[in-house]
């Protein structure tokens, strides 16, 4: 579904920059300095203003409303981390540092032992 709405949207935005390109400036048009008329366009004397600022509209609202529809899609997608499918390690049991350390009774048995002079 997202990449059907990805394919719909960046067609509709292709197709709104060269609907905005194709329209006139509010001054005079470059065509009409050459001596372009009016009546020999396309669409007609007017047709194009409002055919092309209709399919503007029509674009620019499909573009909004896709826009937004990608965004709640990205909003509101479950993506898996790594990091959440390592177990946690379990803390009951103990550490291997706590495991080397000596018990009162190794304690005991090591400060007994006598030291040579020697091995100062």
């Amino acid at each position: 579904m997202e990449i059907l709405l990805t394919t719909i949207h960046i067609m509709v935005c292709v197709a709104l920059i060269v609907i905005v390109l194709l329209q006139t400036g509010k001054g005079a048009s470059i065509g009409a300095s050459f001596g372009g008329g009016g009546s020999q366009t396309l669409f007609g004397g007017s047709g194009a203003a409002t055919f092309l600022s209709k399919a503007t509209t029509i674009i620019a609202i499909i573009f909004m409303l896709t826009s937004l529809s990608l965004a709640y899609m990205s909003g509101h997608t479950s993506k898996k981390s790594v990091l959440s499918e390592l177990a946690s390690p379990p803390s009951a049991t103990t550490s291997s540092a706590q495991q080397d350390m000596p018990t009162d009774g190794q304690k005991e048995a090591t400060e007994a032992l006598p030291v040579e002079e020697g091995a100062k």
